[in-house]
Formats: C-alpha cells, structure tokens, sequence
C-alpha cells in the first residue's frame, strides 16, 4: 500500500512536511464521501486513492454509494447531459423519481460526520436533511455547470444551496449560490498502476496481449464510450489523419455503473468502425489500469475530443508520460493544455486532424510538448498537492463550525 511518505520522491519534502502539520489540525474528524459509483469515472478514481490518503493522515473517513434504481440513473444521467448544454427532456415524473430516490437514502448519511461531501448532482437530494445534522456539508461539482439547462438548475439549485460550501474544478465554473466557493482541480496518482513507470517487459505483454501491432504509429483516445467524448468523431479524426500519416486508431475505455447510455454508444462505434482493421476498440474493464497505463506510453499521440469536460482525468495521466496531446479546449482541459506549450488545442475534427499530423511529422516538437507536459501536472495535477488543497479546505471549513 502506498504511504504519504512515498510521495516524496515526486512532492518534495517540504510539501510532506506541511501535508502532516495539516493533518494533524484535523486529527480524529470524520468525514464521509456520498457518490454514485464506486468504478467507472472521474470521481470514482479520485476517491480511489484520496480517502485511503485521508486515513492515512488520522481523519475518520468513509466512502458510500447512493443506492438507486434504472429509473433513478437515467435520470441522473438526464441531468448530467443537462449539465453539459445538452437539450433533454425534464417530465414531473422524472423529478418524483429523483426524490423518492434521495428520501430513500437519508439512513445512508452518517449523523455523527464533521464533513459530509456529496459529489455531483446523484447525491444532491440528501441535502434535505442539511438543517438537521451538525457537520459541514460541501457540495462537490466535478462537471461544468456553465450551461446547465435553466428546468435541471432550478430544480437541483435549493440543495446545492443548503450545503455550508460548494467545490469547483476551476472558477469559471462558479455559480452565485451564496455561500463559499473553493477551486480545485483533481490529480492523478503518480505511483498507482495506472500511473507509474513500466518495464519494457510489461509493455510487451501487455501490447501481444491486447492483440495491438506497433509497426505503425498509434493514436489512442482513453475514456467512457460517453457521447460527451465524442468516440464517432474520434474515428472521423483519425481517417483524415491517416490520409496524410500512415497510422492505427485505439479507443480503449469502459463504463461506469450510474451510465446507461455507454452501452449504445459502443454498439454504434463498434458499427462505425467494422472491417476497418487500423481501428481498435478495447472495452476494459475496471482492473485495466496497467493496461491504459501501456496504451499512453505506446502512443504517438494522445487525443481527448471531448464536447464537454469536467476536467480530462486522462489528459492528466498522458501528460504526466510525456506524451503529446492534442484536446478539445473545453472546460478543464484549459488548464491542463496551454497550446504550443504542454500541448495542442484542437476545437473541431479538421483541427485536430492537422494537429495530430503536425506532431506525427515533428518529432522535435512531440519531445517538447511531452516534456513540458509533464511538468505541468507535476507542478499541479497529482495527488500530493490535491491532498494539500483538501486538508486547507477543510481546515478552513473547521473554523466556521459553530
């Protein structure tokens, strides 16, 4: 198991130093994480390595899972796409679902927690019983909400507003709730298995493995058979890239429990990409971490041609092994992609194309953007300092608690 101390060699002393003072104000508070999944997604894997984190440093931490039904995930998935500026379609029975849901989960809030942190708008209904219990509750928005649908925000926006706090990405994520705000963007862990150095040998198994030729440069997109991903127009990339650079495709990802859109999503790809063989679509399952962690490394080019994003996750794991990317320039990946420097933007099919291509053809320029990539999420992106900014957080949350 990976201990506090082992960040070292990636933080630096001093920031371990300070993670301990930190903690040690915070010493015996307990804390309970309420999501939607416990795999699949962003906020799965932060949770993943942060609540083992928190423990570690002395806070009493526990991870649960709103319990819901078929009805209950689409229609939080019809939410999500609201979220995103998607047009949906909000029916009064929809909203009784959503509610039955919440009330049915009450009994899963712990009476005696400090801090009670509902990530996303799964869990946002329990915050009816807010006035009731004596903790901090802290709402976390992992998506973008800058275009939430007007119906889904007036809806959900009452429970949002009950929490002591709301946490962002980033701040042009902010929304007027009245209440504190704080930013922060999530981290990959640099020593999980996804994340940490392989051997040649590994790569080898991996890559006769998954059944993948490396004769030709590969392009890899790594993330939810999600239309917010845009997978169909990743293969639309690919085929003008490969017109000018001789190349192969790999989509590899999964699906998350609270998604049930993923499964139509990857029956039509599967379609779009039949009887191409330089197209390879890899469903993984939740263990594949030393898989997607060989796929990034093999890669030419990494592309992430999100519609929307939270904040690329998978961006975040490509930089941190000098790959070049090449990203939608929405929401979080802003931060992660400066362009010309850490990596390219690209904001339609035909940019991205020529982006892609231009990093085929200049292997100078696919070292640089790799390098300084890496950098960057060093300087921002892992855990370490995403532990750091959660013990401030609630540090300062523990000095408005009455």
């Amino acid at each position: 198991m990976t201990r506090i101390m082992d960040y070292q060699v990636v933080a630096g002393e001093q920031l371990i130093e300070e993670i301990y003072e930190l903690a040690r104000r915070l010493a015996g508070c307990r804390v309970q994480h309420i999501n939607s999944t416990l795999t699949g997604g962003g906020v799965a894997e932060i949770l993943k390595r942060l609540v083992p984190m928190m423990q570690e440093a002395g806070l009493e931490v526990r991870w649960d899972v709103i319990k819901g039904d078929e009805d209950f995930f689409r229609v939080t998935k019809t939410f999500h796409n609201a979220f995103h500026g998607v047009p949906v379609d909000v029916t009064p029975p929809m909203l009784d679902v959503y509610r039955r849901i919440s009330r049915e989960n009450y009994d899963l809030v712990d009476p005696r927690a400090d801090f009670i942190v509902l990530h996303d708008q799964q869990p946002l209904g329990l915050a009816e019983i807010r006035p009731d219990h004596p903790g901090r509750w802290l709402w976390y928005c992992h998506i973008d909400p800058v275009d939430v649908s007007r119906e889904v925000w007036d809806f959900l926006s009452p429970w949002a507003r009950r929490c002591d706090a709301a946490i962002y990405h980033i701040p042009a994520y902010a929304r007027n709730l009245g209440h504190r705000q704080y930013f922060m963007p999530p981290a990959i862990d640099p020593l999980a298995e996804k994340n940490r150095e392989v051997t040649p040998s590994e790569i080898a198994a991996v890559i006769e493995r998954l059944n993948i030729p490396l004769d030709l440069p590969l392009v890899v997109q790594i993330s939810r058979f999600d239309r917010l991903k845009d997978p169909l127009g990743v293969v639309q990339t690919f085929r003008l890239i490969r017109q000018e650079v001789p190349c192969r495709l790999v989509l590899a990802g999964g699906g998350a429990t609270d998604d049930p859109e993923g499964i139509q999503v990857l029956r039509e790809l599967r379609e779009e990409a039949a009887h191409d063989p330089d197209i390879f679509i890899l469903e993984l399952p939740p263990t594949s971490d030393l898989e997607i962690n060989v796929l990034q490394r093999v890669a030419a080019v990494v592309v992430q041609k999100s519609v929307r994003e939270g904040f690329g996750l998978t961006v975040t794991e490509a930089m941190w092994k000098s790959r070049p990317v090449v990203a939608s320039p929405v929401g979080g990946i802003t931060v992660q992609i400066i362009n010309g420097l850490t990596g390219l933007a690209a904001a339609s099919t035909e940019e991205m194309a020529r982006a892609v291509v231009r990093i085929l053809r200049d292997p100078s320029l696919a070292e640089k953007l790799g390098q300084n990539a890496r950098e960057h999420v060093k300087k921002n992106f892992i855990l370490p300092i995403y532990f750091k900014r959660w013990l401030e957080m609630l540090v300062a949350e523990k000095g408005y608690a009455v």
